[in-house]
């Protein structure tokens, strides 16, 4: 039995890491906005280990690199936007055990649930608006950075920014992606 859960492909032993430890960090997020070192190092560590035992050099390689793919949209919202980096550092961890192929489903499924959560919460708080005029501005950043021709200084004037905790779309979208994939192999 043991070796099933250890061999390369075990997708019941890693979406059963990734959906524990995306709800323990939707649990905090929500508590205390904040996703805490001692989840999402160990995590990650923990990931790109699984990764080397069940497929040796490829598996280290594959965790590593879904590992900065998952993490990289996170860390560019933390710099350009003031997302927080304990959503980076959960996504690098959810990467390292998951894999590109599995990593990428879950990514899609995060960023989607985060758009539906930030735009429910914008709506509920009257904030649309605002909200509208920060993603216009991140955009700009993000495109005037590229081109070298500097960032914008100035925040959009309005109401106070309307912060989320991004841990509860990061286990939404984990679970939306964990289920479809478990279904869907059973089903292939």
């Amino acid at each position: 039995m043991w070796n099933v859960l250890w061999q390369e492909g075990s997708p019941l032993l890693q979406w059963g890491v990734v959906l524990g430890a995306s709800l323990a960090a939707a649990f905090t997020d929500v508590g205390r906005r904040r996703i805490p070192n001692l989840l999402t190092l160990p995590l990650l560590l923990t990931g790109l280990v699984y990764g080397a035992v069940a497929a040796g050099a490829a598996g280290l390689a594959d965790s590593l690199a879904a590992a900065v793919v998952l993490a990289l949209p996170y860390v560019l919202l933390h710099v350009l936007a003031g997302g927080g980096a304990g959503d980076a550092k959960l996504m690098a961890g959810i990467g390292a055990w998951l894999g590109l192929a599995n990593g990428v489903a879950a990514l899609l499924a995060v960023a989607l649930a985060g758009v539906l959560m930030g735009v429910l919460m914008a709506g509920a708080s009257g904030g649309l608006r605002l909200a509208m005029a920060r993603v216009r501005q991140v955009s700009a950043r993000m495109v005037l950075n590229y081109y070298g021709a500097g960032l914008p200084q100035r925040p959009p004037r309005g109401r106070k920014r309307l912060t989320m905790p991004y841990g509860l779309a990061i286990c939404a979208g984990c679970w939306v992606a964990g289920v479809a994939v478990l279904v869907w192999r059973a089903h292939s």
